[in-house]
């Protein structure tokens, strides 16, 4: 497994919890950007557990290459992910003044579900990360709690979610559903029937 500092590549290497320092010089930042782009296009076809090797051989570089730029499967998850963070984030951030508190974090844990699922595999895999500090994929994990708790939060202040609930019982919920959802292709609304569940076990 390489070692933090400059790779043989040119880039940084991982940075902290394992999460990779963006490369600097220009055929690294390539190299970067192109397992980034493959790395989508993989997971998206075969789920998160598809080959890494897969991976570097459809970047056109070595297995070695992808390590120094993504030292784990995590890691190159987490980057794959920061799209949807960002997004999720954002929505967040848009749903903070809503005039319903309930209806915005029902809208929030929404999204979630629906970004959680957009590869298969995503969902396991934040369940789990988010009781391993050291996997790269909590940089994902805590930013989403403290986003959801503060929608949560609001909605308990409201009046209109009981007070025992926690954001971390929420995100594993979430998670849940969207595998669930995961396992049943068959059964396109099963994430929404689901969620609704969940919400109204959340009313005060």
């Amino acid at each position: 497994m390489p070692r933090s500092g400059t790779d043989a590549d040119g880039g940084a290497g991982p940075g902290r919890a394992g999460v990779p320092v963006r490369p600097k010089r220009a055929d690294a930042r390539r190299n970067y950007d192109r397992l980034l782009v493959e790395a989508r296009a993989v997971f998206a076809e075969r789920g998160t557990d598809a080959s890494l090797e897969e991976i570097a051989r459809r970047s056109g570089v070595g297995i070695g290459t992808l390590y120094r730029h993504f030292p784990n499967r995590h890691a190159i998850m987490s980057a794959v992910f920061q799209d949807a963070l960002a997004a999720l984030l954002d929505r967040s951030r848009a749903l903070a003044d809503a005039p319903d508190p309930f209806a915005a974090l029902a809208d929030w844990l929404g999204a979630l579900i629906a970004c959680s699922g957009e590869y298969n595999g995503i969902s396991r895999a934040l369940m789990s990360a988010s009781h391993d500090a050291e996997s790269a994929l909590s940089s994902c994990c805590v930013p989403l709690a403290e986003a959801g708790d503060r929608l949560l939060r609001r909605a308990v202040d409201a009046g209109a979610v009981r007070d025992d609930v926690s954001i971390g019982d929420l995100m594993q919920l979430t998670n849940a559903i969207a595998l669930a959802a995961e396992q049943s292709p068959s059964d396109p609304a099963l994430s929404d029937r689901l969620l609704a569940l969940t919400l109204r076990g959340l009313r005060h």
